[in-house]
């Protein structure tokens, strides 16, 4: 299989070129400019071996934030006072929690210092933001991702007590909706985000979204 090689040019293939598992391709780096690029086109890094990997799957994993599902079970914690939502108070700690936290099934993760420091970039900017779940205090889970126009790129999340990245979650969706957001790229499939509300729609469709909800 052929894959493209990115040189220091900005500019990705297009995304029908990408491989069966959604892999379009290699290289390039991670400056702000390509990877607000890359959102608007419906790419997203992924780590190998310090190189990074440009993907675009079809189908798409995504959740219509109105089609968001919340058990009766979670209703009592999202409605009490045990856990706080924050938003983006703390992008660093949430990204690094995301890299360090242990996850059942996972050797590792895609996340490394470069991942973190271009993404601490894009906060800077404006452009990725953190949702918070805190007790006591304590940032105890939470996610990240990237804002652009009203789509949101959902990136990694992690949980160091029980339902507290889905407390986040389903605190971030809440407030994305009352934002205007109306769709939340959840990249590929977890057992998890479709217990939530979250399907597969094509890649086409997913492009068509893109093109009249982004920022360009």
């Amino acid at each position: 299989m052929y894959y493209y090689v990115l040189s220091e040019k900005l500019y990705f293939p297009p995304v029908e070129k990408a491989d069966d598992e959604g892999l379009l391709c290699v290289g390039g780096d991670l400056k702000p400019e390509r990877l607000l690029l890359a959102y608007r086109s419906g790419i997203f890094p992924w780590y190998n071996d310090d190189v990074p990997l440009w993907w675009c799957p079809d189908p798409r994993f995504v959740l219509f934030p109105h089609e968001l599902k919340i058990s009766k079970s979670m209703r009592p914690l999202l409605n009490g006072t045990k856990y706080e939502f924050r938003y983006n108070t703390s992008f660093r700690e949430v990204i690094t929690a995301c890299k360090t936290t242990t996850r059942k099934d996972e050797a590792g993760t895609w996340i490394n210092e470069d991942i973190i420091e271009a993404y601490c970039r894009l906060h800077q900017m404006g452009k990725a933001v953190s949702f918070e779940c805190w007790e006591n205090h304590v940032l105890i889970g939470g996610l990240y991702g990237v804002r652009t126009g009203n789509v949101f790129f959902g990136e990694s999340m992690f949980s160091h007590k029980t339902n507290a990245s889905k407390f986040a979650f389903i605190k971030a969706v809440q407030q994305l909706i009352n934002e205007g957001v109306v769709l939340i790229d959840c990249q590929i499939h977890s057992s998890h985000l479709e217990s939530l509300g979250a399907g597969f729609i094509s890649r086409q469709d997913f492009i068509e979204i893109l093109k009249s909800n982004i920022d360009n």
